[in-house]
């Protein structure tokens, strides 16, 4: 009767397992960073990926891990892209919101640690085929500082993601 009811959870746990695998049908690209807790001015996160399909449309996001000691209501980050085979590199500076105007943090998670899935780029055709490298640096400044926030505190972990729009 034991081994019987050991083996239904098993087989309960392996089918919640797949259910969830299952899910995520639409990811082509997703990896993270370990960032220690803090997030220095000068550290480049890089991602590179292969990219063979250059008729389907794609949507890209940067996801950020951050506990409660992200001291600040939003995140500026500088993302640069470079097609494979060229010098020429894309540069786009971008702001989120990340905490509510009550300090609350934004994002998905069920203890202190959120995750934030942020719009990167939408609907995005690949113009050619090959390897592409994606750097992310985060550019936060305190109100009125010129120079930007040495060490952002909260981060532990940045990701990239690709996803299908079919």
């Amino acid at each position: 009767m034991q081994v019987t009811q050991t083996l239904k959870i098993s087989l309960s746990l392996l089918g919640m397992a797949l259910l969830f695998g299952s899910c995520d049908k639409n990811r082509v690209f997703d990896e993270y960073k370990a960032m220690d807790g803090k997030w220095n001015k000068d550290s480049i996160v890089s991602f590179s990926f292969e990219q063979k399909d250059t008729v389907s449309k794609y949507n890209m996001f940067v996801n950020i891990r951050n506990n409660d000691s992200y001291p600040y209501s939003n995140l500026f980050l500088i993302v640069q892209m470079q097609e494979p085979g060229s010098a020429a590199v894309k540069v786009d500076t971008l702001e989120y919101q990340m905490a509510n105007t009550d300090g609350t943090l934004l994002g998905e998670g069920f203890s202190d640690v959120k995750e934030s899935k942020l719009w990167y780029k939408p609907n995005v055709v690949f113009p050619k085929p090959g390897k592409y490298t994606v750097n992310i640096q985060q550019a936060v400044r305190k109100g009125g500082d010129v120079p930007g926030v040495q060490e952002l505190e909260g981060i532990m972990e940045v990701g990239f993601r690709i996803e299908s729009t079919e």
